[in-house]
């Protein structure tokens, strides 16, 4: 588990591993709200390393001291390794033999998927990732497996919304509540500055009938988004139950790709600012109209949501199965 989002992804692939009789173990990258998710979700870990900042040379140390960190934790003996875009394990599953399976559901993080998919006997995608996109990292026909829509349908599949998350954060549901995520400021395929991001907090911000909830990646993100003293802006103060507040909001706005297909997934309106290249999971979201993209704040339909929650759900059973297929 490298990023927040991983702990939600495979909560349910681990039950369903463990319910098929597999022993399971959990590594977790310290960073962002990832090791504060997973004692939420009650998920055991065993943490290996931080993050590297935005800097590449601290990156690739960070890298190396956590995939030799890695190697030491499996020669304990693993028959498979299994991870969502995280290079330091698949670098120490290859030095110890042992296949890898790689998940991702954005294309375009090459220098990523140049080691990731090099080294995994196994690549999972959407299939609305085109297959011809995916050559250039070493993926053919025999080593890719597609499954049918998003990988948040599979995890939200047994998702109820939990209404205490307003109460708990102070909430006038009366006003129209708008989640926001700010931009990845230390990916390397999102170095392009996201000026929307501080136009759209400007904007919500100063709106008697808004309550903006961001949701910030980092604690540096946190600090500037408080200092700016926005009265419409409401900003945890740590790990919150997102998807919860996504279900029950009456719009989201956000730079991320995995918070937006949440929202695609649970039905509520959803404005993505990502600056970079799109991949072809938003690409189709687009099509169907699914994904709005924004250029310009003052586009954004704001209003009180009327449509009633309705998710998507489709079975993690499929995931956990196709993961295991790698080593059969």
């Amino acid at each position: 588990m490298t990023a927040p989002a991983h702990p939600i992804v495979f909560r349910p692939i681990l039950d369903r591993l463990r319910e098929a009789g597999h022993e399971t173990e959990v590594t977790a990258r310290d960073y962002a709200q990832t090791l504060p998710l997973l004692e939420r979700l009650g998920i055991p870990y065993r943490a290996v390393g931080e993050h590297g900042g935005a800097s590449r040379t601290r990156k690739l140390t960070a890298l190396l001291r956590r995939t030799l960190s890695m190697r030491r934790l499996g020669r304990s003996g693993f028959d498979l390794a299994v991870a969502h875009g995280s290079n330091d394990l698949a670098l120490a599953a290859a030095t110890l033999r042992i296949p890898a399976v790689n998940m991702f559901d954005y294309e375009w993080a090459t220098q990523q998927h140049q080691i990731g998919c090099r080294l995994a006997r196994r690549v999972m995608t959407p299939d609305r990732i085109p297959p011809e996109r995916l050559r250039r990292y070493g993926v053919g026909p025999s080593k890719l497996a597609q499954f049918p829509g998003l990988k948040e349908e599979y995890y939200l599949s047994d998702f109820e919304p939990d209404p205490a998350v307003l109460e708990r954060l102070s909430l006038d549901t009366s006003r129209v509540l708008v989640v926001v995520r700010p931009p990845p400021d230390v990916s390397l395929y999102h170095r392009r500055s996201n000026r929307l991001f501080p136009q759209v907090l400007d904007l919500l911000g100063h709106r008697d009938d808004v309550q903006a909830v961001v949701i910030p990646r980092t604690e540096a993100q946190r600090a500037y988004v408080r200092a700016l003293a926005l009265p419409s802006v409401v900003v945890p103060g740590g790990a919150v139950d997102a998807q919860s507040l996504i279900a029950l909001a009456d719009l989201v706005i956000s730079a991320g790709g995995t918070m937006n297909r949440e929202a695609v997934a649970l039905g509520t309106p959803v404005y993505t600012t990502y600056g970079g290249r799109l991949g072809g999971v938003d690409e189709a979201l687009m099509r169907e109209g699914r994904l709005r993209p924004l250029a310009d704040p003052r586009a954004i339909e704001i209003s009180k949501r009327s449509v009633t929650w309705g998710p998507t759900r489709r079975d993690p059973a499929l995931l956990a199965s196709m993961i295991t297929e790698a080593v059969a």
